[in-house]
Protein backbone atom coordinates (compact mmCIF):
# COMPACT_ATOMS: atom_id res chain seq x y z
CA UNK A 1 0.00 0.00 0.00
CA UNK A 2 1.47 3.34 -1.05
CA UNK A 3 2.07 6.25 1.34
CA UNK A 4 -1.05 8.31 1.84
CA UNK A 5 -3.45 5.52 0.99
CA UNK A 6 -5.91 4.79 3.74
CA UNK A 7 -7.67 1.45 3.75
CA UNK A 8 -11.28 1.91 4.72
CA UNK A 9 -13.38 -1.13 5.54
CA UNK A 10 -16.64 -1.08 3.60
CA UNK A 11 -19.61 -0.21 5.78
CA UNK A 12 -22.09 -3.01 6.30
CA UNK A 13 -25.63 -2.11 5.41
CA UNK A 14 -28.76 -3.90 6.53
CA UNK A 15 -30.80 -5.06 3.57
CA UNK A 16 -34.46 -4.17 3.23
CA UNK A 17 -35.29 -7.89 3.05
CA UNK A 18 -33.70 -8.57 6.44
CA UNK A 19 -35.54 -5.62 7.96
CA UNK A 20 -38.82 -6.99 6.61
CA UNK A 21 -38.11 -10.43 8.06
CA UNK A 22 -37.29 -8.83 11.42
CA UNK A 23 -40.63 -7.01 11.22
CA UNK A 24 -42.49 -10.30 10.72
CA UNK A 25 -40.68 -11.83 13.69
CA UNK A 26 -41.48 -8.82 15.90
CA UNK A 27 -45.13 -8.98 14.86
CA UNK A 28 -45.32 -12.68 15.71
CA UNK A 29 -43.74 -12.05 19.11
CA UNK A 30 -46.31 -9.31 19.77
CA UNK A 31 -49.01 -11.99 19.81
CA UNK A 32 -47.04 -14.94 21.21
CA UNK A 33 -46.21 -13.11 24.45
CA UNK A 34 -49.94 -12.82 25.25
CA UNK A 35 -50.67 -16.56 25.21
CA UNK A 36 -49.48 -19.44 27.42
CA UNK A 37 -46.91 -20.08 28.70
CA UNK A 38 -45.80 -16.40 28.74
CA UNK A 39 -49.21 -14.70 29.14
CA UNK A 40 -48.28 -11.02 29.37
CA UNK A 41 -51.51 -9.30 30.39
CA UNK A 42 -52.33 -5.94 28.84
CA UNK A 43 -51.72 -4.52 25.39
CA UNK A 44 -48.79 -2.15 25.91
CA UNK A 45 -45.94 -4.51 25.04
CA UNK A 46 -47.81 -5.97 22.06
CA UNK A 47 -48.64 -2.53 20.65
CA UNK A 48 -45.00 -1.40 20.94
CA UNK A 49 -43.73 -4.53 19.17
CA UNK A 50 -46.41 -4.28 16.49
CA UNK A 51 -45.56 -0.61 15.89
CA UNK A 52 -41.90 -1.55 15.45
CA UNK A 53 -42.98 -4.28 13.02
CA UNK A 54 -45.00 -1.76 11.00
CA UNK A 55 -42.01 0.59 10.87
CA UNK A 56 -39.79 -2.28 9.73
CA UNK A 57 -42.34 -3.18 7.07
CA UNK A 58 -42.51 0.42 5.84
CA UNK A 59 -38.70 0.60 5.70
CA UNK A 60 -38.62 -2.66 3.76
CA UNK A 61 -41.19 -1.35 1.26
CA UNK A 62 -39.20 1.87 0.83
CA UNK A 63 -36.13 -0.28 0.15
CA UNK A 64 -37.85 -2.10 -2.71
CA UNK A 65 -39.04 -5.22 -0.85
CA UNK A 66 -42.75 -4.56 -1.27
CA UNK A 67 -43.99 -8.09 -0.69
CA UNK A 68 -42.12 -8.90 2.49
CA UNK A 69 -42.70 -5.38 3.84
CA UNK A 70 -46.43 -5.71 3.24
CA UNK A 71 -46.41 -9.11 4.93
CA UNK A 72 -44.76 -7.58 8.02
CA UNK A 73 -47.49 -4.92 8.24
CA UNK A 74 -50.30 -7.44 7.74
CA UNK A 75 -48.87 -9.80 10.36
CA UNK A 76 -48.54 -6.86 12.76
CA UNK A 77 -52.24 -6.01 12.32
CA UNK A 78 -53.25 -9.62 12.94
CA UNK A 79 -50.94 -9.73 15.97
CA UNK A 80 -52.65 -6.72 17.51
CA UNK A 81 -56.04 -8.34 16.92
CA UNK A 82 -54.81 -11.58 18.51
CA UNK A 83 -53.31 -9.71 21.46
CA UNK A 84 -56.60 -7.88 21.97
CA UNK A 85 -58.48 -11.19 21.98
CA UNK A 86 -56.02 -12.58 24.52
CA UNK A 87 -56.34 -9.48 26.72
CA UNK A 88 -60.12 -9.86 26.75
CA UNK A 89 -59.95 -13.55 27.67
CA UNK A 90 -59.47 -15.02 31.11
CA UNK A 91 -56.34 -16.95 32.02
CA UNK A 92 -58.40 -20.13 32.35
CA UNK A 93 -59.80 -19.68 28.85
CA UNK A 94 -56.36 -19.11 27.34
CA UNK A 95 -54.93 -22.15 29.08
CA UNK A 96 -57.80 -24.34 27.88
CA UNK A 97 -57.33 -23.23 24.26
CA UNK A 98 -53.52 -23.17 24.20
CA UNK A 99 -52.76 -26.58 25.60
CA UNK A 100 -49.78 -26.96 23.31
CA UNK A 101 -49.40 -30.73 23.54
CA UNK A 102 -53.02 -31.20 22.48
CA UNK A 103 -52.63 -28.57 19.75
CA UNK A 104 -49.56 -30.31 18.31
CA UNK A 105 -51.28 -33.72 18.38
CA UNK A 106 -54.36 -32.28 16.66
CA UNK A 107 -52.19 -30.48 14.10
CA UNK A 108 -50.58 -33.79 13.14
CA UNK A 109 -53.99 -35.46 12.83
CA UNK A 110 -55.37 -32.75 10.57
CA UNK A 111 -52.16 -32.46 8.53
CA UNK A 112 -51.78 -36.19 7.80
CA UNK A 113 -54.30 -36.48 4.91
CA UNK A 114 -53.02 -33.21 3.46
CA UNK A 115 -49.43 -34.48 3.46
CA UNK A 116 -50.33 -37.62 1.47
CA UNK A 117 -52.29 -35.64 -1.12
CA UNK A 118 -49.75 -32.81 -1.36
CA UNK A 119 -46.92 -35.28 -1.97
CA UNK A 120 -49.05 -36.88 -4.67
CA UNK A 121 -49.44 -33.45 -6.24
CA UNK A 122 -45.67 -32.92 -6.12
CA UNK A 123 -45.09 -36.18 -7.99
CA UNK A 124 -47.69 -35.48 -10.68
CA UNK A 125 -46.71 -31.88 -11.32
CA UNK A 126 -43.00 -32.70 -11.28
CA UNK A 127 -43.76 -34.76 -14.38
CA UNK A 128 -45.66 -31.88 -16.00
CA UNK A 129 -49.29 -32.91 -15.35
CA UNK A 130 -51.55 -30.72 -13.21
CA UNK A 131 -53.68 -32.85 -10.89
CA UNK A 132 -56.72 -30.85 -9.80
CA UNK A 133 -58.38 -34.22 -9.23
CA UNK A 134 -56.61 -34.80 -5.90
CA UNK A 135 -59.89 -34.07 -4.13
CA UNK A 136 -61.73 -36.79 -6.04
CA UNK A 137 -58.91 -39.29 -5.58
CA UNK A 138 -58.93 -38.63 -1.83
CA UNK A 139 -62.69 -39.17 -1.79
CA UNK A 140 -62.32 -42.49 -3.60
CA UNK A 141 -59.75 -43.52 -1.01
CA UNK A 142 -62.19 -42.58 1.76
CA UNK A 143 -65.00 -44.82 0.53
CA UNK A 144 -63.13 -47.74 -0.97
CA UNK A 145 -60.84 -47.89 2.04
CA UNK A 146 -63.88 -48.44 4.23
CA UNK A 147 -65.35 -50.89 1.73
CA UNK A 148 -62.13 -52.91 1.52
CA UNK A 149 -61.66 -53.00 5.28
CA UNK A 150 -65.30 -54.10 5.73
CA UNK A 151 -65.29 -56.71 2.96
CA UNK A 152 -61.85 -58.19 3.63
CA UNK A 153 -61.81 -57.71 7.41
CA UNK A 154 -58.52 -55.81 7.69
CA UNK A 155 -57.45 -52.19 7.59
CA UNK A 156 -54.39 -53.29 5.57
CA UNK A 157 -56.58 -54.55 2.75
CA UNK A 158 -58.69 -51.43 3.11
CA UNK A 159 -55.62 -49.30 2.35
CA UNK A 160 -54.72 -51.53 -0.61
CA UNK A 161 -58.23 -51.23 -2.08
CA UNK A 162 -58.16 -47.47 -1.50
CA UNK A 163 -54.85 -47.13 -3.37
CA UNK A 164 -56.19 -49.18 -6.27
CA UNK A 165 -59.31 -47.02 -6.48
CA UNK A 166 -57.30 -43.80 -6.39
CA UNK A 167 -54.87 -45.17 -8.96
CA UNK A 168 -57.66 -46.15 -11.36
CA UNK A 169 -59.25 -42.72 -11.14
CA UNK A 170 -55.83 -41.14 -11.68
CA UNK A 171 -55.36 -43.40 -14.73
CA UNK A 172 -58.53 -41.92 -16.20
CA UNK A 173 -57.20 -38.41 -15.58
CA UNK A 174 -53.88 -39.40 -17.17
CA UNK A 175 -55.64 -40.77 -20.27
CA UNK A 176 -57.56 -37.55 -20.85
CA UNK A 177 -54.61 -35.30 -20.02
CA UNK A 178 -51.78 -37.19 -21.74
CA UNK A 179 -53.29 -39.17 -24.62
CA UNK A 180 -56.23 -36.97 -25.51
CA UNK A 181 -54.33 -33.79 -24.50
CA UNK A 182 -57.45 -32.37 -22.83
CA UNK A 183 -57.28 -29.29 -20.64
CA UNK A 184 -55.84 -30.72 -17.44
CA UNK A 185 -57.76 -28.42 -15.11
CA UNK A 186 -61.06 -29.31 -16.78
CA UNK A 187 -60.17 -33.01 -16.68
CA UNK A 188 -59.29 -32.83 -12.97
CA UNK A 189 -62.52 -30.99 -12.20
CA UNK A 190 -64.48 -33.69 -14.01
CA UNK A 191 -62.62 -36.34 -12.01
CA UNK A 192 -63.78 -34.69 -8.79
CA UNK A 193 -67.43 -34.83 -9.87
CA UNK A 194 -67.08 -38.44 -10.99
CA UNK A 195 -65.67 -39.41 -7.60
CA UNK A 196 -68.48 -37.60 -5.80
CA UNK A 197 -71.08 -39.48 -7.85
CA UNK A 198 -69.40 -42.90 -7.56
CA UNK A 199 -68.91 -42.75 -3.80
CA UNK A 200 -72.39 -41.39 -3.16
CA UNK A 201 -74.01 -44.10 -5.30
CA UNK A 202 -72.11 -47.03 -3.82
CA UNK A 203 -72.62 -45.74 -0.30
CA UNK A 204 -76.38 -45.94 -0.79
CA UNK A 205 -76.23 -49.15 -2.83
CA UNK A 206 -74.10 -51.15 -0.39
CA UNK A 207 -74.94 -49.64 3.00
CA UNK A 208 -78.22 -47.78 2.59
CA UNK A 209 -79.51 -45.37 5.24
CA UNK A 210 -77.68 -47.12 8.08
CA UNK A 211 -74.27 -46.02 6.80
CA UNK A 212 -71.01 -47.92 7.02
CA UNK A 213 -70.54 -50.55 9.75
CA UNK A 214 -67.73 -50.64 12.32
CA UNK A 215 -64.43 -51.66 10.71
CA UNK A 216 -60.85 -52.55 11.59
CA UNK A 217 -59.04 -49.20 11.91
CA UNK A 218 -55.40 -48.24 11.39
CA UNK A 219 -53.85 -48.39 14.89
CA UNK A 220 -52.10 -45.68 16.83
CA UNK A 221 -48.42 -46.22 17.53
CA UNK A 222 -47.71 -46.06 21.26
CA UNK A 223 -44.09 -45.18 21.95
CA UNK A 224 -43.30 -46.58 25.43
CA UNK A 225 -40.14 -44.52 25.92
CA UNK A 226 -41.86 -41.16 25.47
CA UNK A 227 -45.58 -41.91 25.86
CA UNK A 228 -45.73 -40.57 29.42
CA UNK A 229 -43.04 -37.89 29.12
CA UNK A 230 -44.88 -34.60 29.55
CA UNK A 231 -45.33 -32.48 26.44
CA UNK A 232 -43.49 -34.86 24.08
CA UNK A 233 -45.50 -37.87 25.18
CA UNK A 234 -48.85 -36.11 24.89
CA UNK A 235 -47.99 -34.65 21.47
CA UNK A 236 -46.21 -37.57 19.79
CA UNK A 237 -46.55 -40.63 22.02
CA UNK A 238 -49.78 -42.01 20.51
CA UNK A 239 -49.84 -40.75 16.91
CA UNK A 240 -51.54 -42.81 14.24
CA UNK A 241 -49.40 -45.19 12.18
CA UNK A 242 -50.35 -43.35 8.97
CA UNK A 243 -49.12 -40.07 10.47
CA UNK A 244 -45.65 -41.58 10.86
CA UNK A 245 -45.84 -43.03 7.34
CA UNK A 246 -46.75 -39.61 5.93
CA UNK A 247 -43.85 -37.95 7.76
CA UNK A 248 -41.42 -40.66 6.61
CA UNK A 249 -42.52 -40.22 2.99
CA UNK A 250 -41.31 -36.61 2.95
CA UNK A 251 -37.55 -37.31 3.21
CA UNK A 252 -38.00 -40.47 1.12
CA UNK A 253 -39.61 -38.55 -1.73
CA UNK A 254 -37.05 -35.76 -1.42
CA UNK A 255 -34.26 -38.30 -1.76
CA UNK A 256 -35.95 -39.90 -4.76
CA UNK A 257 -36.56 -36.62 -6.59
CA UNK A 258 -33.17 -35.04 -6.03
CA UNK A 259 -30.74 -37.91 -5.41
CA UNK A 260 -31.76 -40.73 -7.76
CA UNK A 261 -31.73 -41.34 -11.50
CA UNK A 262 -35.49 -41.97 -11.50
CA UNK A 263 -36.14 -38.63 -9.82
CA UNK A 264 -33.92 -36.83 -12.30
CA UNK A 265 -35.85 -38.42 -15.18
CA UNK A 266 -39.16 -37.44 -13.62
CA UNK A 267 -38.10 -33.82 -13.17
CA UNK A 268 -36.57 -33.63 -16.64
CA UNK A 269 -39.89 -34.74 -18.16
CA UNK A 270 -41.62 -31.93 -16.24
CA UNK A 271 -39.03 -29.30 -17.15
CA UNK A 272 -37.78 -30.14 -20.65
CA UNK A 273 -39.86 -32.97 -22.15
CA UNK A 274 -38.50 -32.42 -25.66
CA UNK A 275 -34.91 -32.75 -24.46
CA UNK A 276 -35.85 -35.79 -22.37
CA UNK A 277 -37.46 -37.42 -25.41
CA UNK A 278 -34.39 -36.64 -27.49
CA UNK A 279 -32.14 -38.63 -25.15
CA UNK A 280 -34.54 -41.57 -25.21
CA UNK A 281 -36.71 -41.12 -22.12
CA UNK A 282 -40.33 -42.35 -22.50
CA UNK A 283 -42.00 -39.05 -21.66
CA UNK A 284 -45.61 -40.22 -21.88
CA UNK A 285 -44.98 -43.40 -19.88
CA UNK A 286 -43.21 -41.50 -17.10
CA UNK A 287 -46.10 -39.03 -16.91
CA UNK A 288 -48.60 -41.88 -16.74
CA UNK A 289 -46.75 -43.52 -13.86
CA UNK A 290 -46.41 -40.20 -12.02
CA UNK A 291 -50.13 -39.40 -12.28
CA UNK A 292 -51.18 -42.89 -11.16
CA UNK A 293 -48.79 -42.80 -8.19
CA UNK A 294 -50.10 -39.36 -7.25
CA UNK A 295 -53.63 -40.79 -7.22
CA UNK A 296 -52.51 -43.60 -4.92
CA UNK A 297 -50.91 -41.12 -2.53
CA UNK A 298 -54.04 -38.97 -2.48
CA UNK A 299 -56.19 -42.07 -1.88
CA UNK A 300 -54.04 -42.94 1.14
CA UNK A 301 -54.81 -39.49 2.50
CA UNK A 302 -58.51 -40.13 2.02
CA UNK A 303 -58.26 -43.59 3.55
CA UNK A 304 -56.65 -42.06 6.63
CA UNK A 305 -59.79 -39.99 7.17
CA UNK A 306 -62.14 -42.97 7.03
CA UNK A 307 -60.05 -46.00 8.06
CA UNK A 308 -57.53 -44.29 10.32
CA UNK A 309 -59.32 -41.38 11.96
CA UNK A 310 -63.13 -41.53 11.93
CA UNK A 311 -63.88 -45.21 11.30
CA UNK A 312 -66.81 -44.51 8.97
CA UNK A 313 -67.67 -42.80 5.68
CA UNK A 314 -70.08 -39.98 4.84
CA UNK A 315 -70.87 -38.21 1.60
CA UNK A 316 -68.22 -35.69 0.48
CA UNK A 317 -66.12 -36.64 3.47
CA UNK A 318 -62.96 -34.94 2.19
CA UNK A 319 -64.74 -31.56 2.29
CA UNK A 320 -62.22 -29.68 0.13
CA UNK A 321 -59.05 -31.15 1.65
CA UNK A 322 -57.75 -32.08 -1.78
CA UNK A 323 -57.81 -28.45 -2.82
CA UNK A 324 -56.07 -27.43 0.41
CA UNK A 325 -53.39 -30.05 -0.32
CA UNK A 326 -52.99 -28.58 -3.80
CA UNK A 327 -52.51 -25.15 -2.24
CA UNK A 328 -50.00 -26.63 0.23
CA UNK A 329 -48.01 -27.97 -2.71
CA UNK A 330 -47.94 -24.49 -4.29
CA UNK A 331 -47.21 -22.93 -0.89
CA UNK A 332 -44.28 -25.35 -0.57
CA UNK A 333 -42.97 -24.45 -4.05
CA UNK A 334 -43.46 -27.94 -5.47
CA UNK A 335 -41.00 -29.50 -3.01
CA UNK A 336 -41.80 -32.21 -0.42
CA UNK A 337 -40.41 -30.39 2.63
CA UNK A 338 -42.13 -27.15 1.68
CA UNK A 339 -45.41 -29.00 1.20
CA UNK A 340 -45.02 -30.59 4.65
CA UNK A 341 -44.59 -27.25 6.42
CA UNK A 342 -47.58 -25.83 4.55
CA UNK A 343 -49.71 -28.84 5.53
CA UNK A 344 -48.69 -28.40 9.17
CA UNK A 345 -49.69 -24.74 8.97
CA UNK A 346 -53.10 -25.64 7.57
CA UNK A 347 -53.45 -28.41 10.15
CA UNK A 348 -52.70 -25.94 12.92
CA UNK A 349 -55.48 -23.69 11.64
CA UNK A 350 -57.97 -26.56 11.84
CA UNK A 351 -56.71 -27.56 15.29
CA UNK A 352 -57.11 -23.99 16.54
CA UNK A 353 -60.66 -23.94 15.19
CA UNK A 354 -61.53 -27.02 17.25
CA UNK A 355 -59.98 -25.62 20.42
CA UNK A 356 -61.58 -22.20 20.10
CA UNK A 357 -65.01 -23.70 19.33
CA UNK A 358 -64.98 -25.35 22.74
CA UNK A 359 -64.81 -21.90 24.35
CA UNK A 360 -66.59 -19.61 21.91
CA UNK A 361 -68.70 -21.17 19.16
CA UNK A 362 -68.92 -17.95 17.15
CA UNK A 363 -65.17 -17.35 17.21
CA UNK A 364 -64.61 -21.02 16.48
CA UNK A 365 -66.73 -20.71 13.33
CA UNK A 366 -64.52 -17.81 12.27
CA UNK A 367 -61.39 -19.91 12.84
CA UNK A 368 -62.88 -22.65 10.64
CA UNK A 369 -62.30 -20.32 7.70
CA UNK A 370 -58.60 -19.95 8.52
CA UNK A 371 -57.34 -22.91 6.43
CA UNK A 372 -59.29 -21.62 3.43
CA UNK A 373 -57.97 -18.08 3.90
CA UNK A 374 -54.45 -19.53 4.02
CA UNK A 375 -55.29 -21.45 0.84
CA UNK A 376 -56.25 -18.22 -0.94
CA UNK A 377 -53.06 -16.58 0.30
CA UNK A 378 -51.03 -19.48 -1.04
CA UNK A 379 -52.58 -19.68 -4.50
CA UNK A 380 -52.51 -15.89 -4.86
CA UNK A 381 -48.72 -15.97 -4.56
CA UNK A 382 -48.55 -13.85 -1.43
CA UNK A 383 -46.03 -16.16 0.25
CA UNK A 384 -43.12 -15.59 -2.08
CA UNK A 385 -42.36 -16.45 -5.65
CA UNK A 386 -43.35 -19.96 -6.64
CA UNK A 387 -42.21 -21.32 -9.99
CA UNK A 388 -43.84 -24.55 -11.17
CA UNK A 389 -42.02 -27.00 -13.45
CA UNK A 390 -41.56 -25.37 -16.84
CA UNK A 391 -43.77 -27.84 -18.73
CA UNK A 392 -46.43 -28.13 -16.00
CA UNK A 393 -49.86 -28.34 -17.59
CA UNK A 394 -48.53 -28.43 -21.16
CA UNK A 395 -49.45 -31.57 -23.14
CA UNK A 396 -46.50 -33.17 -24.93
CA UNK A 397 -46.75 -34.00 -28.61
CA UNK A 398 -44.03 -36.12 -30.19
CA UNK A 399 -42.73 -34.86 -33.50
Amino acid sequence: MSVGTIAVAPARTVSAKHVGIAGIVLAAIAWVITIPPIEVRGMTASIVLAALAVLAGAWSIAGGERKIGSEAIVVALFAVAGAAASANSSTATLESVFTWSALVAATLRYATPLVFAALGGVISESSGVINIGLEGMMLMGCFWGIYGADLLGSWVWGLVVAMLAGGLLALLHAFFSINLRANQIVSGTGINFIALGITGYFLQYHYGPNGTPPISQVPNVHLPLIQHVGFIGAAFGSANLMTWVALALVPALTFFLFRTRGGLRLRSVGEKPRAADTVGLPVLRIRYVAVVVSGMFAALGGAYLSVGFVGSFSNNMTNGRGFIALAAMIFGKWKPWGALWACLLFGFGSAMSDRVSGVNQTLGTLFEALPYVLTLVAVAGLVGRSRPPAADGIPYVRE
